[in-house]
């Protein structure tokens, strides 16, 4: 609306007000992101594992790192977010927590208790049948994975697996005993299959602890261009 060349009045009261909503739309977007971050909650995703913040990983070729005192890893708190018991149960409390039970075992980086550390320094020593005759089966054997794209590759280690379980608890199922018959992968593992069937539930953490398992650097004058 305009008279003699000059902006109405009209047309000056409607662009104002147009600026003010927008201003005003964008005030209240920035408020909510400032409260959730303030919040700072960790939203859960069924296909995502990730938190923020993470802690750098430690160079430990062993896995017998410690979390830092007085403070909680965030795989942590996201598995403390959702109990795996019936809290309703009354005989709850009858249930011995995993923190009375391994408190004097070493802690990972993550804050778990590092079974390995456990069972290299005798703190415990599982026993391989009903009978103190029965002897593990150990195989010192080490199985390099290399489809692993832009990570290192997979080093498998045999004898660290089988001084607690059998063959047949991991052959032939849930891994066919045939280079190439595996189709493993980390959606794979994150979904629970594979290595996930253990790790992220009884076993450390997988991603939080890339490098215990991609831990044989690639050539890089083998690589494709």
């Amino acid at each position: 609306m305009r008279s003699g060349g000059r902006t109405s009045l009209v047309d000056c009261v409607l662009r104002v007000r147009r600026a003010g909503l927008r201003l005003m739309a964008l005030l209240v977007l920035f408020g909510a992101l400032l409260g959730v971050a303030a919040a700072g909650e960790v939203m859960v995703l069924a296909f995502l594992k990730a938190a923020p913040n993470v802690p750098p990983v430690v160079d430990t070729p062993t896995g017998e790192s410690e979390a830092p005192v007085g403070e909680t890893h965030p795989a942590r708190l996201a598995l403390e977010r959702r109990p795996i018991h019936d809290e309703s149960n009354p005989d709850l409390p009858r249930l011995q927590r995993i923190d009375d039970a391994t408190r004097h075992m070493k802690r990972d980086i993550v804050g778990f208790p590092d079974w390995m550390a456990a069972l290299r320094s005798g703190t415990i020593a599982p026993r391989a049948g009903l009978s103190a005759t029965d002897k593990m089966n150990v195989l010192d054997l080490d199985v390099v994975m290399r489809n692993t794209k832009e990570m290192p590759y997979v080093r498998f280690p045999h004898q660290s697996h089988t001084l607690w379980l059998d063959c047949s608890n991991c052959h032939p199922y849930p891994f066919i005993p045939k280079a190439g018959a595996n189709p493993v992968s980390m959606s794979e593992i994150f979904r629970g299959q594979y290595c996930g069937m253990c790790h992220d539930r009884v076993a450390f953490i997988t991603f939080f602890s890339c490098d215990r398992c991609h831990s044989v650097p690639q050539d890089i004058s083998s690589r494709k261009p």
